[in-house]
């Protein structure tokens, strides 16, 4: 038995269950969690200068 990724699990779900409304949510929260995470490092002037 093949072990999926977590991603091949998700792709898979949203195929078989037709719910394309999730893709957006978990698009924008992966955004956010990088915002976050890259707003305590170095590189947080850079970021600060989009907004």
């Amino acid at each position: 038995m093949a072990r999926n990724s977590l991603v091949k699990e998700f792709w898979l779900f949203l195929m078989s269950n037709k719910k394309w409304w999730l893709l957006p949510i978990v698009i924008v929260i992966l955004l956010l969690a990088v915002l976050v995470f890259l707003g305590g490092s170095p590189a947080a002037p850079f970021i600060y200068t989009l907004f």
